[in-house]
């Protein structure tokens, strides 16, 4: 029979006292022995406890990584055929933008914050990663970039179809190098708001919220897509595959698992481990329930079934679970995730009603799902405050929506963001990029 080294530290730490009472061993001797191998049986624990929790972060890291080819594959199904090369170059550049300005700016602006307060270090690039503390501090960075880059994606689908390629790419650099890091900082860098009592498990607000008011301050000051409103009717567009759609949207919940079950940090012991598992499960079923109460909705409110709300409504349910998928029971959780779907429903054709063009519905899906998820985290978390909640959901609010209109509008007065009329018509594939994603299909 083989006995593992840790099995044999922790045999003879019951087995060395026995040994010194019998006689076989002096008292002092077996003494030292056995704090000796304590201070192994130690060592190794907080050894073991580093591999998983950086196994952690690694793991979590690289499932959100793959959340970007999930909102690629959403925004080409649902754009027109014309315009799909766009939004697979605006996505895979994105996410590479995102990566260089967090690492050049972002993190230590997110990080380097002092405790309470409201701004952390402009224009401090990463050093060299060390050994970290409980976990290594380069896995640390890996996931906390990959939360960048999200929060750049929900902005691209939102203003498809009309927008410049490289004004939409400096508005990336502003929003990943200083806005999400700076409103990041507020909560997880131990900033002001964490100190009023605000929480946001893995970012419903600080994420998914912080990319849906920039989306929306893009998407009023673009305007829509020509022919979207004319006739005084909503006009639609219907996207190039639903295939590819229903793809993008099980990779996003697939990420999902990553995305908030690494946001526990820790994986060390067995308590940890098992929140793990339980936030699985709960984002797993709050975006079930989402699923469902969109294919009723839609049933009851249109007589008919879409498969574009049932995609929006499993990814609403994740944005609403997000910021609390430890505390809340199944039932709860799937709650949170119903009552999320349902006002991304609802907000729908709200927006229509403003004639303001979401192309994916990433603003129902994002912002408002994300609100509603923050603000009931003081209903699943009896540590949080309803006012702690409101006063987080109003100042990131507040500052993403004003900073992101701000330079929305100095990029539209100084290079423009807009393509051309005949360009919108021809497609960004032709008139931008070059390639067509299906040129077999294309048509006018």
């Amino acid at each position: 029979m083989k006995i593992s080294k840790s099995g044999l530290i922790k045999t003879s730490v019951y087995l060395l006292p026995l040994l010194g009472l019998s006689g076989l061993m002096a008292p002092g001797a077996w003494a030292d022995e056995v704090a000796d191998l304590a201070a192994k049986l130690d060592a190794q624990a907080t050894q073991t406890s580093y591999v998983f929790n950086t196994l952690l972060f690694l793991i979590g890291g690289f499932l959100v990584m793959w959340m970007a080819a999930g909102f690629a594959m959403l925004e080409a199904g649902l754009v027109r055929t014309k315009n799909v090369s766009m939004q697979c170059l605006k996505n895979i550049t994105l996410y590479a933008v995102a990566g260089i300005m967090f690492w050049l700016i972002g993190y230590n602006l997110m990080y380097g914050i002092a405790e309470g307060r409201v701004l952390g270090p402009l224009f401090k690039p990463m050093g060299d990663f060390g050994p970290g503390g409980d976990y290594a501090s380069a896995s640390d960075w890996f996931f906390q970039m990959v939360f960048c880059a999200t929060t750049a994606s929900i902005v691209s689908g939102t203003l498809a179809e009309r927008i410049k390629f490289w004004p939409f790419l400096i508005f990336i650099c502003f929003l990943t190098g200083f806005i999400y890091p700076i409103v990041g900082s507020w909560e997880w860098g131990k900033g002001w708001l964490d100190a009023k009592g605000f929480s946001d498990f893995a970012g419903s607000t600080l994420v998914h919220s912080t990319g849906g008011w920039a989306a929306l301050a893009g998407a009023i000051i673009l305007g829509a897509r020509k022919g979207k409103y004319e006739g005084g009717r909503v006009n639609p567009m219907p996207g190039s595959s639903m295939p590819l759609a229903t793809l993008g949207v099980f990779i996003l919940w697939l990420g999902w698992f990553g995305f908030n079950g690494a946001s526990q940090l820790a994986m060390g012991t067995i308590e940890d481990v098992s929140a793990v598992a339980r936030i699985f499960v709960n984002t797993n079923m709050a975006a079930c329930a989402g699923v469902v109460i969109a294919i009723l909705y839609t049933q009851i409110r249109y007589k008919n079934l879409d498969v574009t709300m049932a995609l929006n409504g499993a990814l609403a349910g994740l944005v609403a679970i997000t910021a609390e998928p430890l505390t809340p029971s199944v039932p709860v959780a799937m709650l949170v995730g119903g009552l999320g779907s349902l006002l991304a429903m609802l907000t729908v054709p709200l927006l229509d009603k403003f004639k303001i063009d979401d192309v994916v519905g990433a603003i129902p899906v994002h912002l408002v799902a994300g609100i509603f998820g923050t603000l009931a985290v003081a209903f699943t978390n009896k540590d949080v405050t309803f006012m702690a909640q409101l006063t987080g959901v109003l100042a990131i609010g507040a500052f993403v929506l004003v900073t992101s209109a701000i330079l929305w509008l100095v990029l539209k007065l100084s290079i423009g963001i807009r393509v051309s009329e005949e360009d919108e018509y021809a497609g960004l594939d032709h008139s931008e990029v070059g390639i067509a994603a299906y040129p077999e299909f294309v048509s006018q």
